[in-house]
């Protein structure tokens, strides 16, 4: 698993060069099984400042729903475009984040929603295999990259989450 994501590292590092994206920003990566991608995860959204973008396909996480809260309570911007699956549960972290008044979106225009992505504060990026879960921490083979200070990457990842929630509904709360 390492090999491949390491592989994939690769793979952006040359298209951003090629490309015109390479810029004097960061790239970390985390591994999971119990690689820290969750810590990883927490400390980006606990230096947050103005704004974090997330868009997921799985997400419940408590750690990272607290931290979202925790952020939005420091004046923090939080939008959420989540798939479709987030609304036929019971209780998810959709009902939560909506529920503790951070503005959540269902992207129900594609068959799965499947980005997992953070952007937070235009500048951060946070994506990868890695669903915002504890299965994803503590138990599937997953792969998470920390991309810093890459304007252009940035950029991209931007435009791309407003495309999505252009076409999203908002999230109404639990269904009846």
């Amino acid at each position: 698993m390492k090999k491949k994501a390491l592989s994939l590292l690769w793979l952006i590092l040359f298209l951003g060069a090629t490309c015109g994206l390479a810029q004097a920003g960061s790239i970390r990566v985390y591994f999971s099984p119990n690689g820290g991608c969750t810590d990883a995860i927490l400390i980006e959204i606990n230096q947050a400042k103005t704004e974090i973008l997330l868009q997921a396909y799985s997400f419940t996480s408590q750690p990272i729903a607290q931290a979202l809260i925790r952020a939005q309570k420091r004046g923090v911007r939080i939008t959420a475009v989540l798939d479709k699956s987030n609304r036929s549960q019971k209780y998810s972290a959709a009902t939560f984040l909506k529920n503790m008044g951070i503005p959540v979106f269902i992207d129900a225009k594609h068959a799965i929603a499947h980005n997992k992505i953070m952007i937070i504060d235009n500048r951060v990026v946070i994506t990868g295999s890695f669903n915002f879960t504890m299965a994803a921490e503590n138990k599937n083979a997953e792969n998470l990259l920390i991309l810093d200070d890459l304007p252009d990457l940035t950029r991209a990842y931007r435009e791309n989450f407003q495309s999505h929630l252009r076409h999203a509904v908002s999230y109404p709360g639990m269904e009846e």
